[in-house]
Formats: C-alpha cells, structure tokens, sequence
C-alpha cells in the first residue's frame, strides 16, 4: 500500500478530523486516524464511539487497503514540513514509512480491521440545510445549552424540522435560546438532540464552506454530509422540555436600546456585583434605565443611568450579568428589545434589526429574586 499526497493538504484535512479525537480514550486504537486507500481516493477517519468524523481526499496512488496511524505523532510531524508531497508506504514490518524532500520517518501502525465500523444508518430521513444557515443556527444557539450530567437532554441543541421551517432551541434552566428560520424547511416533521461536541465540530469548518449540509437521521444518529466530510454521531436519547411553555406569551413591559451601550454598560456594572450570584439590577422608569450592582460584603457598588425607549410600568427586575452579557454578546443587531411581565417572570430579548427574512431569534433569561 503506497500513495503520494501534499502535506499542507493532508496536515489542513487532519487537523478538522483531529477536533473529534478525545485527549484520553478508553479503546487505544481510538487515538489513531483510520486510513483506507482506494486507489486515487483516500478516505481517513477519527471516532470516539459517539462521534465518527471522515474525509475524502484526492491522492495519488494505484494501490488500496487500509491501516491505522497514531494520531498525535502524525499531525506533530506534519505541522513541521513547508508545503510539498509526501509518499507514504506501507512497510511489512507494520511501520510505515513517510519519505518528504529532506528524509524519511517511521510510525508504527495497527490493522485497519481494528478501528471500529461506524454504523450505516437505517432508512433516514433526509434534509438538506445551507451551510451558512446552519452554522449560524450553532453558534446562536450552543452557549444555551446546558452541562448537567444528570440532565442530558438539556446539555444538547434540540432541533425541530417542518414543512413550516427548522427550530434549533437550546437551555440550561436559567436561560433558553430559540432560532426559528421559515425560509428553509424540511419535507416532513422530525427532531432530536444533537450533543454538543459535533456541533462545536461543525461551528468550526462550516464557515469555511458554502455548500449544502445533508442531514440524515433516525431516532438514534444523525449524520451530517457536505463537500468532503462526512459527521456521523449518536443523538441525545429522552424527551426535550416542552420550551414553549416557558416562553412568556404577555408582556407589556417593552425596553428598546442600543445592544453596545447596554452590553459595555452590563459588563462594567457586573464588575462590582456580588460574586456567587452576579446580580445585577435594572430599574427602569419612563425613559431612563438605571443599572446597579452591589456586593455587601466588600462595599462594593456601581450604578449607571442610561436612556432608553421605554413603554409600560415602572419596574425593578434582577439578571444574572453573566447569563444577560452572554445573550447580548451573541446577538449582532444594533438594536435589541427586552420585553418583560413582572419581575419574578422571564425577560424576553430578540434583536431588532439585522436579520434575513425568516429568521427570527429569541432569547429568554430568567430573573433572579432582588433582596430589596
């Protein structure tokens, strides 16, 4: 087994794959890349049992089969070489050899048989998503998500397909993000969980391309296919919380303001907050905006008025600043509402400019009990 292949090319395919290898894995064969040759096209793969990532490459070679190579010593010695091919043989001594312009190295390797299969998916359902409106769907919704070991379904992004449209929802409990797009939709109602780190996987390359992602899934995987990757991975097994009955539907108490201000505004505030709860308070009353924090126990407070456009009672709601600056970051409109009820009920934030036709984002955050 012998074929030829650009090192920067080979090193750039490697390192996206590489994001899937876990630092510490329970099966060694786990911490090498699969490669299958099949004449000019090389297929290398990276799995953790959850998640399995492969590439297709074009390369040059008459041969095939298939071996498994140590990941980290491979993408080590590739980040070392200036742009040119590399040959790589298969030698009988199950080391394989890799000859650049300046010399030649030798990795041991295991038998491809030994890498785990990944699964084929039965009868999948199928939709196709542009890669822009995905990665904007992860990125928007994935810093929701929770860690809670003991509440697995809620430590994902739960994605809800219909002939109306696609609804990508992520929570924790104190905050909750849903982005709803009706321009693109799916031929039939579906939706699953999908875990965290293929999605961190996903955020990362999809901005580089500009292709369709297809999606295939079925109650327990999902894979995603676009240009020369296939992601394949397990989804979250249970039932989301049913997120629409959280999300307040009366709110008179409506706040337009500038995203900037009220973020530098937030975040030089939160400074002198107390730091286990990180509460900040608004207070807002005809058209000013007044944010405070204080920490007791160091003397510590900080107050600053801003104006804002502003209709409905005066009112005094407590955030938590950490969750509040997070949404905020993530919004990239100029201007943003906060919508509200009452201060024990959830504040509403969507961006009020900025968007593609049918996209809409709304980000829930829930108040923390002011102790007057």
């Amino acid at each position: 087994m012998k074929f030829i292949v650009s090192s920067s090319y080979l090193l750039k395919q490697l390192q996206v794959l590489g994001s899937v290898i876990n630092s510490s894995n329970t099966l060694p064969i786990l911490d090498n890349f699969l490669f299958e040759l099949d004449h000019n096209t090389l297929t290398v793969s990276a799995s953790d049992l959850e998640t399995t990532m492969s590439a297709t490459l074009e390369i040059d070679s008459a041969s095939e089969g298939s071996v498994a190579v140590p990941a980290k010593l491979l993408l080590d010695i590739l980040k070392t070489f200036p742009e040119q091919p590399l040959t790589f043989t298969v030698e009988e001594n199950s080391t394989i050899e890799i000859s650049s312009n300046s010399g030649k190295y030798a990795i041991a390797y295991a038998p491809g048989n030994e890498f785990p299969k990944a699964q084929v998916i039965e009868e999948p359902s199928t939709t196709l998503v542009p890669s822009d409106v995905l990665a904007t769907a992860i990125s928007k919704t994935i810093f929701a998500a929770g860690n809670d070991d003991l509440r697995p379904v809620m430590s994902g992004v739960f994605f809800q397909f219909s002939p109306e449209g696609l609804i990508f929802v992520a929570t924790d409990a104190h905050k909750l993000v849903k982005y709803a797009r009706t321009d693109v939709k799916a031929s039939e109602v579906a939706d699953f969980i999908m875990p965290k780190k293929p999605l961190n996987i996903l955020k990362g390359i999809l901005g580089a391309t500009d292709s369709e992602v297809k999606i295939d899934y079925n109650d327990s995987n999902a894979t995603f296919s676009f240009d020369n990757y296939v992601l394949m991975c397990r989804l979250i097994d249970g039932k989301y919380p049913n997120y629409e009955a959280v999300i307040p539907k009366e709110n008179p108490n409506k706040l337009i303001i500038n995203r900037n201000l009220f973020l530098s505004s937030v975040r030089r505030v939160a400074i002198f907050s107390n730091k286990t709860t990180h509460q900040i308070r608004l207070k807002i009353a005809g058209a000013e905006l007044n944010i405070s924090a204080e920490d007791i126990d160091y003397s510590n407070k900080a107050e600053e008025r801003l104006t804002c456009d502003y209709q409905g009672d005066d009112i005094q709601i407590g955030f938590n600043s950490r969750f509040l600056s997070e949404m905020l970051t993530n919004l990239t409109s100029d201007e943003i509402q906060l919508e509200m009820s009452m201060p024990n009920r959830a504040g509403i934030l969507t961006p009020i400019d900025g968007l593609d036709d049918g996209e809409t984002v709304t980000m829930l955050v829930m108040p923390v009990m002011l102790n007057s």
